[in-house]
């Protein structure tokens, strides 16, 4: 029987896949080889290219592929022209990004508290200097405030960062149930971006060649006591992650002889 708690877990688990491999298919997005995802060879030298691109790299690369793309589509290109890019790559991004900010933007519509007003514009003000002062000070504070609530780094905006990876990491701390300018989630909502989660996750482990790979550990998280699941492919290094915390590991390399 499938239960509250355990289509949560899912959903979590299905969202850090989101979260975690996003990257994953930008560096994908421009490989022309066959090798299955991860690529063989120093996992760390990998990973450590990832960490060191910054989000106009991210952005650059995207904007490139899609022009390239447009090129290759192109009626004025004669003949046969191998891909620039890996197309099916450039659909399962555009086609996840699409259905996650969209998700996210109708649940933000749903829950996300509208931010505190200012405070009105007095006509007049207290003719004794200390009573001034303090009315003053109360006026100030509550617009401090109200900027304060409105630039909640917290917040699902309609402008600004809407990928997918960002869509998936909000949507991913609503389900925690983390606080901020919201309110909890209900029932149909949960069921709405459990959807959307495990659609997206499925098209990221298929684009990666990650989907025959994964398997559920029987050994609990040390930190959270949460599920483990491994993942392997491409003659790489086995990757664990937690369901829960979202705590990865990889297995050591072997010493050199």
């Amino acid at each position: 029987m499938i239960t509250a708690d355990s289509t949560t877990r899912l959903t979590l688990a299905n969202l850090r896949v989101i979260v975690t491999h996003w990257p994953d298919l930008h560096h994908a997005l421009a490989s022309t080889g066959t090798a299955t995802w991860p690529p063989a060879g120093r996992m760390n030298d990998y990973l450590a290219s990832i960490d060191r691109r910054t989000d106009e790299d991210i952005e650059a690369a995207l904007w490139q592929a899609y022009a390239l793309r447009a090129l290759e589509r192109s009626p004025d290109q004669i003949g046969e022209t191998r891909a620039p890019i890996r197309l099916h790559i450039l659909d399962t991004m555009t086609a996840v990004e699409t259905e996650l900010v969209e998700c996210a933007d109708d649940i933000a519509a749903r829950i996300q508290r509208l931010p505190m007003s200012h405070a009105q514009p007095r006509r007049t003000w207290p003719a004794d200097p200390k009573a001034y002062r303090r009315a003053r000070a109360d006026h100030a504070r509550r617009n401090a405030l109200a900027d304060a609530d409105a630039a909640d780094p917290r917040r699902w905006r309609h402008v600004g960062t809407r990928t997918a990876q960002h869509a998936a990491a909000w949507l991913l701390a609503r389900v925690e149930g983390m606080p901020g300018p919201f309110e909890r989630l209900t029932d149909e909502q949960l069921l709405r971006i459990a959807t959307v989660a495990g659609r997206a996750a499925r098209r990221v482990e298929t684009a990666l060649d990650m989907a025959d790979h994964k398997a559920a550990l029987a050994h609990p998280c040390p930190d959270c006591s949460g599920e483990l699941v491994i993942e392997a492919g491409g003659g790489a290094r086995p990757l664990v992650w937690c369901g829960r915390c979202g705590r990865t590991w990889y297995e050591p390399e072997p010493a050199a002889a």
